[in-house]
């Protein structure tokens, strides 16, 4: 689900299915050549609405988004767009507000500093405790040199700590987006090799010897 749920919002960025180091470039530091609302409009708002919509839009943000055209027509292009969109998707809703469409017409600078903080905060959090209760599980794991547990434990923090920290260095420099890519692999390798050691040798490995994973032996 974490996977899909990448796919579908920062996957969408360029306005291409699948993740690219530009779509983590769009996410994080912006597409400065454009607005956030054009960045939506390519990406994963692409598809809703006429193309007619979408380029009246767009120039309507390219020209500084002016008042005056609002109420004349900008509005019900937006209608048009947000049409396909479930009406309780407050997100996008609130562009039918002249003052919220404007503030998506303004220059794509990427994940603001609030929004960096609060998603580093959570991340730090919840996936720390989903790493920590994997690794111990992991840890009566048998047939491993207890260095090498250990490394493995080690692993996902520390691609945990690299993947948060290259956000924030992404948002400042867009050079930076290959090491959210390897922050986000290197866990997911590590915290994938404890899941299936541990499920393996649970379920696997008893029924291999011919005993019943859910009897335990005298």
């Amino acid at each position: 689900m974490a996977g899909a749920q990448i796919m579908l919002t920062h996957g969408m960025a360029d306005g291409k299915l699948g993740l690219s180091v530009d779509d983590v470039v769009y996410s994080y530091y912006g597409n400065r050549n454009g607005s956030k609302l054009e960045s939506k409009l390519y990406g994963s708002m692409k598809d809703n609405g006429t193309p007619e919509a979408r380029l009246e839009i767009i120039k309507w943000a390219r020209d500084g988004a002016p008042d005056a055209e609002w109420e004349s027509h900008i509005k019900e292009a937006f209608r048009a767009k947000l049409r396909d969109v479930p009406q309780h998707h407050a997100r996008y809703s609130r562009l039918l507000q002249l003052e919220e469409a404007k503030k998506s017409a303004q220059i794509n600078e990427g994940a603001s500093v609030q929004s960096l903080t609060r998603v580093s905060h959570i991340h730090l959090f919840g996936i720390s405790f989903i790493f920590f209760f994997v690794g111990w599980i992991f840890t009566y794991s048998t047939r491993l040199p207890p260095k090498i547990k250990a490394l493995i434990v080690f692993t996902p923090f520390a691609f945990l700590i690299v993947d948060i920290a290259s956000w924030w260095l992404t948002k400042l420099n867009p050079n930076f987006a290959w090491l959210v890519i390897i922050g986000g692999i290197g866990y997911s390798m590590a915290s994938s090799i404890m899941i299936f050691t541990s499920l393996f040798q649970m379920w696997i490995t008893p029924l291999r010897q011919g005993r019943s994973p859910f009897v335990e032996e005298a």
